[in-house]
């Protein structure tokens, strides 16, 4: 509660943005209340809130659209077209900025530099400019004074979120760790040599390839000498976006069809490759950063937000794939918990169930009509409702499917996911099972199976020592096995205290029948009471326990 405290008028914003949106829930946090469980607003009044708390909480909802895993599709749908309706800053703020960041004169580096903003987001904006030697490049320049407003309202985000951490919610989706994630996620927006490093390696991922030709996928350069944590200088490409383009603008002319299809496999392929090979992708290939160039090659821009995917999750999910095409639910259900970080489903047999219901809703489609990206963020809703947490890189894994293929179907409406997928599903299988070097892979299997013949017969021979030796040992673990000790132990020590109380009242008994003093009329009056309190004991924990019939 203490960082909700930090900011008071930053925080008086909020409650005023708060109270105006009617958002009862986050109202009564601000104020103090209760922290029950969470209550959402609609998708719309949560993105009109955002935007006027400003760019900060404008890229937390655009990080939130990474996370299908924890809001439905209705939310992701509208945090994915969230845009920061933020004015350019003047120029004349811009220029000190450059200054103070390149340490020198902006004459002496640049030939010319445009003063009105191309475009404007939450966190910097753009210039168009160039080089001394005469290279055109975009500017890319920090807002001043980003960094203040960032870190306070992280601040904010935190206390939030210890205050959400007390509800079921917060503790089944581990909100405090969500909020990290997000706050770093925050900060290295705010260091531009982030994004040109992520530049960097997707252009040279694409530049080698055996799926396409890397000369028609572009990935603009980065300037490292004009490049600081707030500015950020990459080769500026002449085109317009995709779906803006006169290829995708010509509707079914037959004329164009083919060279649409070309661009839609040359799309997919690129994506695929950087998904199920190169395991580091675009995670955010929406209509605005996919630009169709003057030349007719293909353009990846803002290259901000990545995903992450390691070989063992790359191989899951071809195999998921596969079973949603072979409409397999329990096939699905067990790569799903393969996937799982944490948790497992209270019903394995609910999982599978809700896996055989989703896939129902496929038998009669074609594999043409089959929406893939939709199936994916069903099943992360269906992983959500039976309490499995998957990894965060799921979540951007869904996303850049499902933005790719949407923009592939607004481009191209007659394509087919699968289509585009089978050519390559010899070679992905190839790739996963014999690695970029089949040799190396041939050798390190050779030597591990050398290994395991070598010590066989000194193992097999150990078991057999231990078998005639009776000094083996086996450990079992048996669910639900420690419920039934605890029955039995509480058996037990019921047990003995009746058999304790019974030999009190029987001693007591016996004494008393033969008393002939006052002091053992004492002892018995004693035990009789102390077999009293025990027995009284005894029942209210049976009673307590509710476990009387």
């Amino acid at each position: 509660m203490f960082s909700l405290t930090k900011n008071t008028g930053r925080q008086g914003e909020i409650i005023e943005v708060v109270f105006r949106n009617g958002w009862d829930y986050m109202r009564g946090l601000l104020t103090g209340g209760k922290a029950g469980e969470p209550r959402l607003p609609s998708p719309e009044v949560l993105c009109n809130i955002l935007i006027e708390l400003g760019p900060v909480y404008v890229k937390l909802g655009q990080l939130l659209s990474t996370r299908p895993d924890i809001l439905s599709a209705k939310y992701i749908d509208k945090l994915t077209d969230l845009q920061a309706n933020v004015p350019p800053v003047p120029w004349s703020e811009v220029e000190l900025q450059l200054q103070k960041e390149l340490k020198q004169p902006i004459e002496a580096i640049f030939a010319r530099v445009d003063t009105q903003a191309v475009a404007a987001g939450s966190i910097g904006q753009v210039h168009r400019a160039a080089l001394r030697n005469g290279r055109e490049v975009a500017l890319k320049v920090q807002r001043p004074g980003i960094e203040v407003v960032v870190s306070q309202d992280i601040a904010l985000i935190k206390g939030l979120a210890e205050l959400v951490s007390l509800t079921e919610f917060g503790k089944d989706f581990d909100i405090v760790a969500l909020a990290d994630e997000f706050t770093t996620a925050l900060k290295a927006e705010l260091d531009f040599t982030t994004e040109a490093q992520y530049t960097n390696q997707l252009r040279r991922n694409l530049s080698k390839t055996g799926w396409f030709d890397p000369k028609r996928v572009v990935v603009p350069e980065v300037y490292w000498e004009v490049t600081t944590p707030k500015v950020l200088t990459i080769e500026w490409l002449d085109g317009v976006p995709l779906l803006d383009s006169e290829l995708a603008k010509s509707g079914r002319e037959e004329k164009f069809a083919k060279q649409r299809q070309e661009v839609t496999t040359l799309l997919f392929r690129a994506f695929l490759q950087q998904i199920y090979l190169d395991g580091f992708f675009h995670a955010d290939p929406h209509p605005g950063n996919l630009f169709y160039l003057d030349d007719g090659r293909i353009a990846l821009l803002d290259c901000g937000m990545v995903g992450r995917l390691d070989p063992r999750s790359q191989q899951i999910l071809t195999e998921m794939l596969l079973a949603v095409v072979d409409l397999d639910a329990q096939r699905c259900s067990q790569l799903t918990l393969e996937l799982a970080e944490s948790g497992q489903p209270q019903s394995l047999e609910r999982l599978e169930s809700d896996f055989d219901r989703m896939l129902r809703k496929y038998h009669n489609l074609s594999i043409a009509q089959i929406n893939f990206s939709e199936v994916f963020y069903e099943v992360l809703q269906l992983s959500r409702n039976n309490s499995i947490r998957l990894p965060s890189s799921m979540g951007l894994y869904a996303k850049a499917l499902a933005n790719l293929e949407g923009v592939a179907r607004s481009f191209d409406p007659e394509v087919n996911f699968l289509d585009e997928v089978k050519p390559l599903m010899t070679d992905l299988f190839r790739r996963q099972l014999l690695g970029e070097n089949p040799l190396q892979t041939a050798l390190r299997t050779a030597l591990d199976l050398k290994s395991l013949s070598l010590r066989s017969p000194r193992q097999f021979e150990l078991l057999l020592d231990r078998l005639s030796s009776e000094t083996l040992k086996w450990n079992f673990t048996i669910k639900e096995l420690d419920p039934l000790r605890r029955s039995l132990d509480d058996s037990a020590n019921r047990l003995s205290f009746s058999i304790l109380v019974g030999s009190l009242i029987m001693g007591a008994a016996i004494i008393s029948s033969g008393a002939q003093t006052s002091q053992l009329s004492l002892v018995s009056n004693i035990l009789f009471a102390v077999a009293t309190l025990l027995g009284l004991w005894l029942v209210v924990s049976i009673l307590k326990s509710g476990r009387l019939r």
